[in-house]
């Protein structure tokens, strides 16, 4: 799986599946549940940190139905057979499936993943060496300026600005923008446009 295709996903208010709930299915849930998604979790046992989280709770085994009108599934049931037919079951309905620490059951890939404010730095490894992707992901973390939320929000603000305009984002030079913001970490907040216009 070396040619995997990188997304984004918004998950905001989509039904997300997670088949088990143990440490592995709460980790997933969440995260989940912070993007916005409402999550259903299937299980015939829940971990006691589940009793904090805001997803609807199904006390059973896995069904066929559970995948109807549901946009993502992810298992975690250490149980391969249940994994495989969940895996069978979402490919034939049109279902993304990840099967926890089983490539070869999943249709998508969960990255390591650094959040701060906006900003999100992700790291796969295709899933062959998922603790190398979280090393790498912590060293790119590390590597990012302090002020980085107060960078990304700067260069939102000159952004909308333009378009409040009329005026294409495309074509500007951001780079030079950027370096300009990282030699000074607090630049005026009122020279955002005529740093754009002269790089256009």
């Amino acid at each position: 799986m070396e040619h995997l295709y990188p997304v984004m996903l918004d998950v905001t208010g989509k039904r997300v599946l997670i088949v088990g709930a143990g440490p592995v299915s709460f980790s997933k849930a969440k995260g989940l549940v912070a993007a916005g998604a409402n999550v259903t979790v299937v299980s015939p046992e829940f971990i006691a940190e589940f009793d904090g989280l805001s997803v609807t709770r199904v006390v059973r085994t896995f069904e066929v139905g559970d995948l109807v009108g549901t946009w993502l599934v992810i298992t975690a049931t250490n149980n391969p057979d249940v994994q495989q037919q969940i895996y069978e079951d979402g490919e034939r309905l049109g279902v993304w499936v990840n099967a926890a620490d089983e490539p070869a059951r999943c249709a998508f890939i969960l990255p390591a993943v650094h959040r701060d404010g906006p900003i999100v730095v992700s790291v796969s490894t295709s899933g062959s060496a998922p603790a190398f992707a979280g090393w790498l992901r912590d060293r790119a973390a590390a590597a990012m300026p302090k002020n980085v939320v107060a960078l990304a929000r700067q260069l939102r603000a000159e952004r909308d600005a333009i378009h409040a305009e009329g005026r294409t984002t495309e074509g500007l030079n951001w780079r030079k923008r950027i370096e300009e913001l990282t030699a000074n970490p607090e630049p005026p907040p009122n020279n955002a446009m005529v740093k754009m216009r002269s790089s256009r």
